[in-house]
């Protein structure tokens, strides 16, 4: 499926992690899913008004894998916009739903070091390219974000995540949703290769 590195809106100041807020919206804040896995299913208040969509229980397995017990990688903030217009012309198509998930390494100090995350966004982009080839109506954008890791050392704190963004496409509310099931269903075929190869010590 289509992949490329995403410049997004610029991070001109380092996020937080765990962060603890979100400015204009004092509900937002962070979950521990690796810590409290039960609160994916209800702790994500831009997923369930969707949650009719078989897409959206994709993307709870998802974050399910990626925050395993087993698994080196864990998952900070996630974000979706429900089906709208479409104001691009890359896809030909009357909607889109867009949203973002972030990535991290479970040992927080592998996010300090350059040559780490580099190889996760790497790593995502080789896994995505060989996978479902003939899918048009979705696309992962990979980006890399400051980060200040509040629980190592404060003279070592300064590192950084992986921002996956996604983009699904179709005509109706319901194409678009199935579109987006068929790249949460591939983004999680990606976590679970590269979660190995983190395994074998890449």
């Amino acid at each position: 499926m289509k992949t490329y590195e995403y410049a997004g809106a610029p991070f001109s100041q380092p996020r937080s992690h765990p962060w603890t807020d979100v400015a204009g919206d004092p509900s937002a804040r962070y979950y521990d899913f690796a810590a409290c896995p039960q609160l994916i299913r209800t702790a994500l208040e831009d997923f369930r008004p969707l949650e009719r969509f078989p897409a959206i229980e994709e993307f709870y397995g998802l974050l399910e894998r990626v925050n395993h017990q087993k698994s080196l990688l864990a998952s900070n903030d996630c974000a979706l916009s429900a089906p709208h217009p479409n104001a691009g012309n890359q896809v030909k198509a009357a909607l889109e739903c867009s949203g973002r998930l972030m990535l991290l390494y479970r040992d927080l100090a592998q996010n300090t070091r350059k040559n780490r995350v580099a190889w996760l966004k790497t790593a995502f982009h080789h896994q995505l390219s060989h996978l479902d080839p003939k899918f048009a109506l979705g696309m992962i954008g990979t980006s890399l974000v400051p980060v200040r890791y509040l629980a190592l050392p404060e003279d070592a704190q300064l590192g950084e995540q992986l921002m996956l963004s996604f983009w699904a496409f179709g005509d109706t509310e319901a194409t678009t949703m199935q579109n987006l099931a068929r790249l949460f269903k591939n983004l999680t075929q990606a976590a679970r290769a590269v979660s190995a190869r983190i395994v074998q010590g890449d």
